[in-house]
């Protein structure tokens, strides 16, 4: 299956893949997460190309995940803020962000995440939405719909 196919994928992972799956997309997002809003302030903060991060963006963009709004008009100047869809990426980011700093970072973390509401600094957790509970892979299990499991057979028919 190539990169283009994933986005009409029965998967919402793969789907969800096609949108921020790439190490760009996901580092304009970290920056969008610590307040960069501007072109030329991505360019600094992330190390990508012009062309590079303006084609993320386009993207980002077109697919509601990010908006984009003028605050300059002589030169036209543009903005970038996340939408209702694009925040919800946060606990995407913070996931990436822990196991970075479990597994591949030694020392103090490079980013600590402070909670608002307390002003600790805190380590954000997956808890059950039924009982509150945490929960790790091992305090899960996958239920695949039928749609799902059918098309999981198939491709393994096709191999």
């Amino acid at each position: 299956m190539s990169r283009a196919d994933l986005s009409s994928d029965a998967c919402t992972v793969a789907r969800a893949v096609a949108v921020v799956g790439d190490q760009w997309t996901l580092l304009i997002l970290r920056e969008m997460f610590l307040g960069t809003r501007r072109f030329d302030d991505f360019l600094r903060h992330t190390g990508m190309s012009s062309h590079l991060l303006s084609q993320r963006l386009k993207k980002l963009v077109a697919l509601g995940v990010v908006r984009r709004s003028a605050y300059s008009e002589r030169p036209v100047r543009h903005e970038y803020s996340l939408t209702r869809m694009g925040q919800d990426l946060w606990p995407i980011i913070v996931a990436l962000k822990q196991w970075g700093d479990r597994w591949l970072h030694e020392g103090v973390a490079p980013v600590r995440i402070v909670h608002k509401g307390c002003e600790c600094f805190t380590h954000p957790r997956m808890t059950c939405s039924e009982c509150g509970e945490p929960m790790g892979a091992r305090d899960a299990r996958a239920h695949l719909s039928r749609g799902f499991r059918a098309v999981r057979r198939s491709r393994a028919g096709q191999r």
